[in-house]
Parts: structure tokens; C-alpha cells; sequence
């Protein structure tokens, strides 16, 4: 299995160069064909003191936004023109301007989408919340500062027994099965007749061995410890360059992403993390 073709959502130029320095080196690695989409928004028509449409400003703002899109495919074209991959531009727009949303019927087409997560007071980013949940592929979000590493050696898969975690997990397969180690983290499992928490994550781990990954399983318990917390302090601990989750639609993990804790995770991890539903 193999990333054939790669989707870069490119909000700004902040995003585009992370995001170029993750899929560029993938593409290469998996022979993907790449994708960049970036939107604009389309003009919303002002009407003047008189009542009638305010031309200058529309065409102000239709020229600032060709520009920007200009911009970024130069951006795009500058990176990849070299590397000898198969590749495409697309500009889009739309109403909302974001590129994630506007791009969704391209990237269900992909196996993988690759975006951003920006920082705090930086400019927006693409709706990485939209990718996820409603693009039904893979998410590879980047992170937005310390150094970005595309080997991912060493993978750091959550697991809970659900199905949008064990979609994540074998959407990351081509990933796990090149890693020097991965380990199949386990926080507060059950304890029910069919399956002791000493034995979780023992069935995932044997069927991804098959695949021929390095796996590994680590059960813990919170004990009243935040669930993101121990996922950040786990990732430190073991040098993990790529955390893969399922996105759970009503659960702790969806406001982890997309709540009010996303800052204390995807903002300050130094790692990708792969997201699947």
C-alpha cells in the first residue's frame, strides 16, 4: 500500500512552505503524484453611498486576491519543478476562501491530505476539522514550528478498540510498516470479560506485526491526569515523530482537536499527527 496521490492544502504562505517541506519529501518517497489547492474568496459586492455596486472596491479585492493565489503557486512551482514528481496546481474559489473546504471534492480523491495547523495569532489556517471529518481520507496535520521530520521512525498510534481508531491505524499503515518502532498507546482500557486491560491492544498489535511493523503496547492509567496531557508527556518520552488517532466524533479526542485544548496538543507538538475517520 502506498500514498499515490498526495493533497497539499496551501491556506498562506506561512502554511505553504511547512506544508511543501512535509509532502515534497513524501511524494518523493512514496513516487505520489501531488496536488497543491489553495482558495480565495470571492468578492462580496459592496454597494456605494449612491446604492449601486461598489466596482473599485470589487475589483481591488479580486486583484489582491489573484495576487495571493499568484503568490502561493509561485511558492509551489519554485519547490517542486525540480523534483522531478508528477504534480499539479489547482486555484480555487469560493465564498468562505478556506481551501479546505473549498477543495473538498479534490481531496476525496487522494489517499493522503496534508495541511496545517497554524499558531496562535498568526494568520488563519485551512479548516483542519472540515478535513478531517468530512473528506472520509487521511489528514497528515503538520506542525506549526520546530523541526519537521518526514522519516517518521518512530510512530505513536492511541488506541481504544473503536473503529475510527483501527481506521487510523491501517490508513497509517504505509507509515507503520516503515517505522523503526511503533507504539500502540493504551489509556485507561476496559476491564470486561472478554478482554483483561493487561491484554489490550494485544489483537492490534499481533495483526500489524503481520504487516511486518515493529510493535509495541503501553497500557497506562490516567488517574485523573488529563487524556492530552498524557499523550503529549508520552510523545516526549518516547521520541516519537508521528502520532496517529482516529477522530472520534463525540468523545474527548474531537475537543482535544478542535476544542479549547487544541493549543496544549497540536500547536505545541513538534510532531505530525495522522488523523483518520
Amino acid at each position: 500500500m502506498r500514498f499515490k496521490t498526495i493533497v497539499a492544502i496551501l491556506q498562506n504562505e506561512q502554511d505553504a512552505e511547512r506544508v511543501l517541506d512535509c509532502a515534497i519529501p513524501l511524494a518523493s518517497r512514496f513516487q505520489s503524484h501531488l496536488i497543491g489547492i489553495h482558495a480565495e474568496a470571492l468578492p462580496v459586492p459592496y454597494t456605494s453611498a449612491t446604492g449601486f455596486p461598489d466596482t473599485e472596491f470589487l475589483q481591488v479585492s479580486a486583484d489582491m486576491s489573484r495576487e495571493r493565489a499568484e503568490k502561493l503557486q509561485a511558492v509551489f512551482l519554485r519547490q517542486i519543478e525540480d523534483s522531478g514528481l508528477s504534480f499539479e496546481w489547482r486555484s480555487l474559489e469560493s465564498f468562505s476562501g478556506d481551501s479546505a473546504l473549498t477543495g473538498i471534492s479534490s481531496v476525496r480523491a487522494a489517499d493522503l491530505i496534508i495541511a496545517a495547523q497554524s499558531e496562535t495569532g498568526s494568520d488563519p489556517s485551512a479548516d483542519v476539522g472540515t478535513l478531517v471529518y468530512d473528506a472520509g481520507r487521511p489528514v497528515l496535520v503538520v506542525p506549526p514550528q520546530g523541526p519537521l521530520l518526514t522519516t517518521f521512525k518512530h510512530v505513536l498510534l492511541i488506541w481504544n478498540g473503536s473503529k475510527e481508531a483501527a481506521r487510523a491505524a491501517f490508513d497509517a499503515l504505509p507509515f507503520i510498516i516503515e517505522a523503526e518502532k511503533t507504539e500502540i498507546l493504551i489509556i485507561d482500557p476496559p476491564d470486561t470479560l472478554d478482554d483483561s486491560p493487561e491484554a489490550a491492544g494485544t489483537e492490534i498489535a499481533s495483526s500489524l506485526s503481520r504487516h511486518g511493523a515493529s510493535v509495541g503496547v503501553c497500557v497506562q492509567k490516567s488517574g485523573g491526569i488529563p487524556v492530552e496531557d498524557m499523550i503529549q508527556t508520552r510523545i516526549v518520552e518516547t521520541g516519537a515523530d508521528l502520532l496517529v488517532l482516529g477522530a472520534y466524533s463525540h468523545s474527548w479526542l474531537r475537543r482535544l482537536l478542535f476544542g479549547g485544548v487544541t493549543r496544549s496538543v497540536l500547536r505545541t507538538a513538534p510532531v505530525a499527527a495522522f488523523l483518520s475517520r
